[in-house]
């Protein structure tokens, strides 16, 4: 019962906010309501009721002790013009077997038992026919006596005026209680969006506004920021200087081997300074990221056709499959590119063949790239994606690999873009598939 209640529930803060304000004020109206129509309405128709029946028992008793019909009838209407009330004697039609009255007219209930029971002569009151009107039937010495007399006789007048006029106010409340309400939520969605725009990698401007533990979610927010930006900062100089360091000495001694007369040693020492080299640029890619590189908006089926053209004039087995959605999405192209480009690689480093394909929707734009190689096992494909991650024999660097940074670049570029980098199995090649989703 409380999950099936729960589920029912508004989900956002601004909506709980306005539910919190909502229930308080239909409550006290239907409490309010209910006790002044019960209480004071209900006792103002009973004391009018029990007038208008007395009333209409002194007329009754003065045509009753009448000598004959004329004389009853002048009583009777002498008395009506003193009383305000209409006299018929005798009723120029049947009285109706039953009370009438209209469902919604529940005072009419208390005005039919009062006059029954303050005058027996009563035979039927008709509140339906006129509901300006009470049509009262009495029974006397002469036949049946209608008497039509105004509804303001014998019940409080219509509780609906009040009835809007509470409503009318409890709305106009609720609307400044909105107002206010939203100043105090829109800093805390403010603050969301630019979380969110951080974990995408971009820099939204906030500053912290509304009550002061907002300020205070803000400024920590602000804090945790820096913090985050200043160590990301540190890391690239630190990767980069690094890397930059390497590329003299490596220069040098490329320059060495290449004045050297070449043998089988001078060439196998070649080969292992351009696979120095080639490490050392996956070090600066890693470190560089894509922190320098400002989004813009992409149309993901051009992007894909130019890494395909680049593909194919390299001569690399690479086929476009499905692909599906149409428009433009904001994304930082190269570094899209480079997550491509080594998900491609990687595929082709370890298969034969490879396979991209993408599908756009409303909320995220997926990637995917499929190889026919031995694929990674389910239980080792979380620990693939961490830098320098070395796996078994068929990803081992020493053996056609990398340096384990190609699925960690990819990553941390799906991460920079609020998405993430998934692996599995390719369900056609039956090697490693790897899905770049990137949020839209």
């Amino acid at each position: 019962m409380a999950f099936t209640l729960k589920s029912y529930l508004p989900r956002s803060v601004y909506g709980r906010a306005a539910l919190i304000l909502i229930l308080p004020v239909v409550f006290v109206q239907v409490v309010v309501s209910v006790i002044f129509i019960q209480r004071h309405f209900d006792g103002v128709t009973r004391q009018l009721s029990r007038g208008a029946g007395i009333e209409v028992g002194l007329l009754v008793s003065q045509i009753d002790s009448a000598a004959d019909l004329p004389q009853a009838q002048a009583r009777a209407a002498a008395l009506a013009a003193g009383l305000r009330v209409d006299v018929t004697l005798p009723a120029t039609q049947a009285p109706p077997s039953t009370d009438l009255r209209a469902f919604w007219d529940l005072s009419g209930r208390e005005v039919g038992a009062i006059l029954h029971e303050a005058l027996p002569q009563v035979v039927a009151v008709d509140l339906a026919a006129d509901p300006r009107n009470v049509q009262l039937w009495v029974q006397t010495r002469f036949g049946a006596m209608r008497v039509d007399m105004s509804r303001l006789r014998v019940s409080a007048s219509n509780p609906h005026q009040l009835l809007v006029i509470m409503a009318l106010a409890s709305i106009l409340m609720t609307a400044v209680a909105f107002v206010f309400l939203r100043n105090q939520l829109v800093p805390i969605t403010r603050m969301a969006a630019a979380a969110e725009a951080f974990g995408r990698g971009q820099n939204l401007p906030y500053k912290p506004r509304g009550a002061v533990e907002v300020r205070a979610a803000g400024m920590a927010f602000l804090d945790m920021r820096a913090r985050i930006e200043r160590q990301i900062e540190q890391r690239t100089l630190m990767l980069s200087g690094v890397s930059h360091d390497l590329r003299g000495p490596l220069t040098r001694m490329k320059l060495g081997l290449s004045l050297m007369e070449e043998t089988d040693e001078t060439t196998a020492l070649m080969d292992d300074v351009q696979e120095m080299q080639r490490l050392v640029e996956e070090f600066l890619a890693f470190a560089r990221g894509d922190a320098q590189e400002e989004p813009s908006l992409v149309d993901p089926a051009y992007l894909l056709a130019e890494i395909m053209a680049k593909t194919q004039r390299g001569g690399q087995d690479v086929s476009l499959g499905d692909c599906s959605g149409q428009g433009q999405m904001r994304l930082r192209p190269q570094a899209v590119t480079r997550a491509l480009d080594n998900l491609i690689g990687n595929a082709l480093r370890y298969g034969t063949k490879a396979r991209l394909s993408y599908h756009l929707t409303d909320r995220a734009l997926r990637l995917v790239v499929e190889d026919n190689g031995p694929g990674i096992p389910a239980a080792r494909r979380e620990e693939a994606l961490r830098p320098f991650a070395r796996l078994d024999e068929a990803r081992d660097p020493n053996h056609g690999g990398g340096v384990g940074l190609g699925l960690s670049i990819a990553a941390d570029i799906a991460r920079s873009h609020g998405g993430v980098l998934r692996l599995g199995q390719s369900a056609d090649f039956g090697g490693l598939m790897a899905e770049l989703v990137l949020a839209r």
